[in-house]
């Protein structure tokens, strides 16, 4: 086919309308199609002249399909490994100082990469070859950007540092399933929308149909695990995990993730904030959990016995110094508004440990210098 040079006003006009389908089909709560997701997977065995599998898992989760996938080439090992048990005593320490290597070079990157080097890179070469650069570039701007600023960037990334946590390098060998929406959107884009042909597309196939049928698959040349998408996601208004009142990402195996806009925290942190004490707060080591705690635990209270660094008709500037060397600051104002009693509720904001005075405090969560505040003060 002739190489595409351009992008009319109309196919330019379906940029948000594709980028919004597919952030749905990445972030979908709907159970796999474990059938169709199976199917494609074994695609990509026959595309590698390899033989079926002789595992073939359909797990709950991703921690399931990881943690499952690799127990279940332990057994096949272990299997084997008694099958020669004659031998075994004779090279038993030679086995055990390469385990690490064997497991990395065996299983990790035994049949993943070379999925992706097959079917990835080799369509997405053929779509830079036939397709203009400058065009590329829109669409992967336009498109794939879009969908994996919201897909891998918020969600992704997340599980797959909770799955590595938890199983260890187990996960490195995960490939294609819902996360890889980017992936899906910027070629069925080239495909649907610009009219790209390739020989590759039927390598492409296998991808779009595990991005839209299942959650995450790991490979293996003897294991194959396919893990269902999650029952629940949860994000806040800029598209991170975030949940006040449970888990912000669960599955249908129980399997949760904890989130406070973005950030792992521990369960307890979400469901018990009123047990958080400002003991726990300074033993935590986390910087950005730390944040999270004292959030949830309330500036004010934290900060209530700090002494007042600065006081003027702003408020009263608080500064403290936890235990691991983290400077707090808040400002205290009083709501200018009486309640019906005649009181008025007291706020605690957080503000930047620089801040040298209340008003410059107050100043900076209108966005403004403590001058600018001042000169408004005056005028009102």
């Amino acid at each position: 086919m002739e190489q595409i040079t351009k992008i009319t006003p109309e196919q330019a006009a379906r940029f948000a309308e594709w980028a919004k389908e597919w952030i749905a089909i990445g972030l979908s709560t709907e159970p796999a199609d474990f059938d169709k997701a199976t199917d494609a997977a074994l695609h990509s065995y026959a595309l590698l002249n390899l033989s079926r599998p002789k595992v073939i898992l359909r797990m709950s989760s991703p921690y399931g399909a990881t943690l499952g996938g690799a127990f279940a080439w332990g057994l096949l090992r272990e299997m084997k490994q008694q099958v020669r048990s004659h031998v075994r005593s004779q090279v038993e320490s030679q086995v055990e100082s390469q385990v690490e290597s064997q497991v990395r070079s065996q299983v990790w990157s035994q049949v993943w990469s070379q999925v992706e080097s097959q079917v990835r890179s080799q369509v997405r070469s053929q779509v830079r070859s036939q397709v203009e650069s400058q065009v590329e570039s829109q669409v992967r701007s336009q498109v794939w950007s879009r969908v994996r600023s919201q897909v891998r960037s918020q969600v992704r990334s997340q599980v797959e540092s909770h799955v590595g946590s938890q199983v260890g390098s187990a996960t490195s060998n995960d490939y294609g399933g819902a996360f890889w929406a980017s992936w899906g959107a910027y070629v069925s884009f080239m495909r649907d929308v610009l009219g790209w042909r390739g020989d590759t597309l039927d390598r492409f196939s296998i991808d779009e149909d595990l991005i839209r049928s299942c959650g995450w698959v790991w490979w293996h040349e003897d294991v194959l695990a396919i893990s269902d998408r999650p029952s629940e996601i949860h994000r806040d208004e800029r598209g991170r995990l975030h949940n006040e009142k449970g888990p912000s990402m669960a599955y249908r195996d129980g399997w949760r993730l904890w989130h406070w806009h973005g950030i792992p925290v521990p369960e307890s942190v979400i469901l018990n904030p009123e047990k958080i004490t400002s003991s726990q707060i300074d033993k935590e080591a986390n910087a950005e959990v730390r944040r999270v705690m004292i959030e949830r635990y309330g500036y004010g209270r934290y900060l209530a016995k700090s002494p007042i660094i600065h006081e003027d008709e702003t408020g009263k500037l608080r500064k403290r110094r936890n235990k691991k060397g983290d400077e707090i600051a808040v400002v205290e104002v009083i709501n200018g508004t009486p309640e019906p009693d005649g009181s008025r509720n007291r706020y605690f904001l957080s503000v930047p440990p620089e801040c040298a005075t209340a008003c410059e405090a107050v100043a900076w969560t209108y966005g403004l210098s403590a001058k600018e505040y001042e000169a408004l003060q005056v005028r009102t």
